[in-house]
Order: C-alpha cells, then structure tokens, then sequence
C-alpha cells in the first residue's frame, strides 16, 4: 500500500530531526564527486542539509522502500533532486553504488543526469538535476483535487495529448537503445512510468538505476537476482529467471506503452464484459477485436491539440508494444528497431 503524504512527512522529519543531532557540529562530508563542473558539491551539500530544516510536504518528489527523493533550491537557484538512501541498509548501499556505476558513466539525453554524491557517516546521497512536471506516473494518473491550491508544478495537471505520449515514448526507447548498444550494455530492470521524468517540453528522462546492471561485452544476458516491478516484470523474470536480458527491458518498456496509450496501471486488473483479467490479458483480447481506438485513454480525445489522431498509427503503435511484450523474449524486437519503428509512424 502507498504511503500518504503525512506518513511521508512524518518520515522525512524523523530524518531531519536525526540529521540535526548528527550535525550539531559543522558536517564533515568524508566523500563527494562532482560529476557537473557547474555543481559544488561540498558547499551546496551545506545548503542541502541545512534546506531540510525548512522541508515540507510539497518538497518530497517520491518514495521507496530504500528512501525518499525531495527537491531542494540552491542559494545559486539551481533546483535539484535529493535521493537519500536509507541507511545501515546494505541493499540501499548496493543500489547507491549500481547508480553511480552506471549513471556516473553515461550521458544522454533521455537518461536524467547525475551532479553529484555525497558520503557522511552512514548517509548516502545522490544529487540528480530537478524536472519540471516530475514523473510520468503523476502526469498519467495524478489529477489535484484543485488546481488553484497547486502551487507546485509537480501537482499540476492537464491530459497529455496523443503526440505528447509518442513524443515522451520514443524519447524512453531511445535512451534504452543508447545503454543497450554501449560496448558494456546497461539493463535497467525496473523501466516503468514512475521512473521516467518530464521537463518542461516533456522531454523524457529514464532515471533509478538502483536495479541496474552492466553486462560484459558480446554477452545476451546477466546473471543476477530477478527484480522489477509487478506489471511491467516479463514473464521470465516472475518464473524465477535469474537473469537480467535487455528483452526484459524491451518487455517492459511494451508494458510502457501501452499503460500510455490507454491511460490504465498495468499492475490492475481490467474488466471486459464483466470478466476480470490481467492488464495485459485485456489488451491482447481488445487487439484481436480489432479495438485498439477502443482502447486509448479518453483524456486522449479530450485534447484539442490530438485532433489529427490517425486509427492506422494508433493500431501501429499497439503492434509495435504487443511485438515488445511477447511471452517468449527470444521473439521481442530490440530497442534499436523499436526506435526505427516508432519514427516511421510519428515523422
């Protein structure tokens, strides 16, 4: 069950009261890298803690089962990310240092950019730069009860129309095409909507490379504890396969898409003439049909600016994720052709 925002805060306070008896005396950051010229680690690490005393609900931008990710503003204005890794943790520790392998190492435009790190004692943070309209999670499913008292951006809302979701999901398969044609591949193992954040021209950016891991070069496949999330986990993954493949991470980037296109959680059953089924159980039946109109999320047509929506590019598009979601991996298309196809519908 997902926390409410109280139960966060009262995490997050929790955490800030233990960092004020913990740096009662100046801090003593004992290790830290910048990975942006632009960023001053050791300085802005000050203003970071020293921010938290002043922290509330709307601050806190997600959390998980190792901790909490908050925004912060710099006294330069430079708005940032916060990603504080619970600590005495040993599966936080591994999850901090997979992102640093991997995100340290990497640079592309769809791949959210890591600034820095900090080590205190036995607190780990990673600093991330900060996204305007935050995840693409909120942005398909969370809907302010009013927008006048929305003073963040992180809880405005209005219907991503058609072109805006192609535009959001060809920039997701083009990231994962860069980390799977790196002479060390990277799989990712947990591509979902709440790991993809939007800026301001909801550009997307894949980010949480805590379960991520790099492959040696001419190799299919990693060996490694399964992991993911339910709904978008390939089947292979929740048999007990202990290995990581990047048709794991095309599976769920399928999953992706077509949670975009129809505006459901993949992880929610559906319900077609009274039956209740899996997601993904509903979705192949309605393209059997013939429905894929059917289908799209109803904000969708509530949008002015997807007036031009095309019945052939819709049913191309839910081709292309029904290919990415094959039951047997061996039949998924890489995310190098996914990428090809995607263009070929959208230009």
């Amino acid at each position: 069950m997902k926390a409410t925002p109280q139960v966060l805060l009262t995490r997050l306070i929790h955490f800030i009261r233990q960092n004020k008896r913990e740096h009662t005396n100046p801090i003593t950051i004992e290790e830290s890298y910048c990975f942006d010229p632009s960023f001053d680690i050791h300085c802005s690490m000050r203003e970071v803690i020293a921010a938290m005393e002043k922290i509330s609900v709307d601050m806190i931008l997600g959390e998980g089962t190792l901790g909490l990710v908050y925004r912060a503003q710099l006294s330069t204005g430079l708005r940032i990310a916060v990603k504080k890794f619970s600590p005495n943790c040993y599966q936080g520790f591994m999850e901090f240092r997979s992102e640093l392998e991997t995100l340290g190492k990497i640079r592309h435009q769809n791949i959210v950019r890591i600034l820095g790190y900090c080590v205190s004692g036995h607190e780990r943070l990673l600093i991330y730069e900060f996204f305007e309209e935050g995840s693409l999670d909120r942005r398909l499913h969370y809907k302010p009860r009013s927008r006048s008292r929305s003073r963040s951006p992180q809880l405005s809302w209005s219907p991503l129309p058609w072109e805006t979701r192609n535009k959001i999901i060809k920039g997701v398969a083009s990231g994962l095409a860069y980390m799977h044609d790196l002479e060390k591949p990277i799989i990712h193992r947990n591509v979902k909507a709440s790991n993809v954040l939007l800026d301001s021209k909801f550009e997307a950016h894949i980010s949480d490379f805590g379960l991520a891991r790099m492959m040696e070069p001419n190799h299919t496949h990693v060996s490694t504890q399964a992991a993911g999330t339910p709904g978008y986990m390939p089947p292979e993954y929740e048999d007990g396969c202990a290995v990581a493949t990047a048709s794991g991470d095309v599976y769920s980037f399928g999953v992706l898409m077509l949670e975009v296109a129809t505006g459901k959680r993949p992880n929610f059953p559906v319900y077609l003439n009274d039956k209740e089924m899996s997601f993904m159980e509903g979705v192949r039946t309605m393209v059997a049909k013939d429905c894929h109109m059917e289908m799209l999320d109803p904000n969708i047509r509530g949008c002015e600016c997807s007036e031009g929506l095309k019945e052939a590019h819709v049913k191309e598009y839910f081709r292309i994720a029904v290919m990415c979601t094959n039951v047997i991996p061996q039949e998924r298309p890489p995310i190098r052709d996914v990428v090809e196809l995607l263009t070929q519908i959208f230009t």
